[in-house]
């Protein structure tokens, strides 16, 4: 396409052709494009080539902050292993819902742009990712448990139990589990824990996406049948609402007793 470009006489269009032309290249074309823009004496033309310059200075940061992330992934698939599986947990911290484990097994040449730990994305963002992740992977595995279980085992045990859970729905076997922080000692899997792993690794990030975006969608649920709770705004954590409706309303099935200390 950019050797198309070379043949078109840019300073004979009208700037609405070129903006429109320019929307038909591919980034990687940009500055093919830009440097033929800064030969026009236009002033629009030259606001454009600016324009173009730092969509594609973005694309070489988001590109660089994606290849950084994927350093662990890479040492590991360069060793010839297949099957990394990135796992995280989502709500350990609620009063209210599951907690959330998601495992996900991404292909290794997988760039998905704005990937990243799932506390840093907003839930319009989460929500497109998700859909590119559930298309781009090669396994998904998710663990669900109840606050029930939270309170018979503890939220740590019922963490670990969700990760095991969400590991044993995998199609595949990982040959290395990548997870955020904790190591589970009944899974037969060498394992990497990695201190801030949402932040640091690419699969770890997609686990963690892939969990909130079900967990969020599982609180939404319960707020159609608990709206005095607000779920779908606080999704289970303490705010101010959802402790006032429990000392309005009291509690619900789905609240953790054993995070409710003097509420009960």
């Amino acid at each position: 396409m950019t050797a198309d470009l070379i043949k078109l006489e840019l300073h004979k269009m009208s700037m609405k052709a070129l903006k429109e032309l320019a929307c038909t290249y591919e980034i990687e074309a940009y500055p093919a494009l830009m440097e033929r823009l800064q030969t026009d004496p236009r002033s629009g033309a030259v606001s454009l080539s600016l324009s173009l310059e730092k969509t594609y200075k973005a694309h070489l940061k988001e590109t660089d902050r994606l290849r950084r992330m994927k350093n662990i992934e890479m040492e590991y698939f360069q060793k010839g292993y297949r099957f990394i599986a990135g796992l995280d947990e989502v709500g350990r911290g609620p009063l209210a819902g599951p907690v959330v484990s998601s495992a996900v097994m991404m292909p290794e040449g997988s760039m998905i742009r704005f990937v990243n730990d799932s506390k840093k994305l907003s839930c319009t963002k989460r929500d497109e990712l998700f859909e590119f992740i559930k298309d781009e992977a090669l396994h998904i595995g998710t663990g669900i448990i109840s606050p029930g279980r939270i309170d018979e085992i503890n939220i740590l045990n019922a963490t670990k139990e969700s990760m095991y859970m969400a590991i044993n729905e995998l199609a595949v076997s990982p040959e290395l589990l990548l997870i955020d922080a904790l190591r589970l000692e009944k899974a037969q899997i060498e394992q990497l824990p990695i201190i801030k792993g949402d932040e640091k690794c690419y699969a770890i990030a997609a686990a963690s996406i892939f969990a909130k975006v079900t967990r969020d969608r599982i609180m939404d649920e319960y707020h159609e049948i608990y709206p005095e709770y607000h779920f779908r705004s606080n999704k289970g954590y303490g705010t101010k609402e959802h402790l006032d409706a429990i000392k309005k309303y009291g509690i619900t099935p789905i609240h953790r007793l054993s995070f409710l200390g003097n509420f009960i």
